[in-house]
């Protein structure tokens, strides 16, 4: 039989064989820092991990928590197939479950804020970047990405392909995977054109005016700064239509915010 080469493919196999690809992008690293078993169990015999892979689907959710009763995922990853079967990594997320929460992404009715897209809590947000956080974190991260990048790298290896996609929800991200070696698929112009507008004199430096919270002029010249505002709204519209790619074993040098800090 043939290896699978995508995600529909290997959604197509018995439940343990998938589960076993799917576990491969899951850093090692993160499981011994949690002592969390390779079959994903606690003491008491409780998944730790759910993996949402139905037959017939190209996308694959997987949800793994450090204890089967914490509130929030460990590890939040939801892959999907390109036209052509790449992969595309639409979220990935690790939180340090330890750390404080920050309900930015639902408001105090419980409402879902769609990481501040269809509505905000600015209360939650306004907290959460005064503790170091940047849009769309509820918690601090375990700063865990080039370990995932890596695993990520040999799934992609092990289904035939040199290259996988990744969608920035924030202006921050992208940067970041710049930093590791991603490249833009779409969105490069949009990402200069902002660096541009954080220059002196450019449109978005003065819209830093200390109008809100978000938008203080110090802001300019870090990534979390930047991110704040964007998400405030200083583009004009939301920070979308941004997609970037990572060859395997490769480095793209891109950097649309040289020298910048987080």
């Amino acid at each position: 039989m043939n290896s699978p080469t995508s995600i529909s493919a290997i959604n197509r196999l018995p439940r343990e064989e998938k589960e076993a690809i799917y576990k491969r992008f899951i850093p090692r690293q993160l499981l011994e820092r949690f002592n969390i078993s390779e079959d994903f169990v606690d003491a008491e015999g409780r998944q730790l991990l759910e993996l949402r892979c139905k037959a017939g689907s190209t996308d694959v959710v997987v949800d793994l928590r450090h204890r089967a009763d914490a509130p929030d995922p460990l590890l939040y990853a939801h892959l999907t197939d390109t036209m052509n079967g790449q992969v595309h990594v639409l979220l990935y997320v690790v939180n340090d479950p330890e750390s404080p929460r920050f309900d930015v992404d639902r408001m105090p009715d419980g409402t879902p804020t769609h990481f501040g897209i269809d509505r905000r809590n600015l209360a939650a947000e306004l907290a959460a970047m005064q503790a170091g956080l940047a849009p769309g974190q509820v918690r601090r991260g375990l700063r865990m990405l080039r370990h995932a990048i890596g695993a990520f790298e040999k799934f992609v290896s092990s289904l035939g392909h040199d290259l996988f996609f990744v969608e920035p929800l924030s202006y921050h991200n992208a940067v970041i995977f710049e930093r590791y070696g991603f490249a833009y698929a779409k969105g490069r112009r949009m990402m200069e054109r902002i660096h541009v507008g954080f220059q002196p004199g450019g449109d978005l430096r003065a819209q830093l005016d200390g109008s809100s919270p978000f938008r203080r002029p110090a802001q300019a010249d870090s990534m979390r700064g930047r991110s704040w505002a964007i998400h405030d709204g200083i583009l004009g519209k939301p920070f979308t239509d941004v997609t970037m790619y990572k060859r395997v074993g490769e480095h793209a040098g891109v950097d649309t915010f040289p020298g910048g800090t987080w």
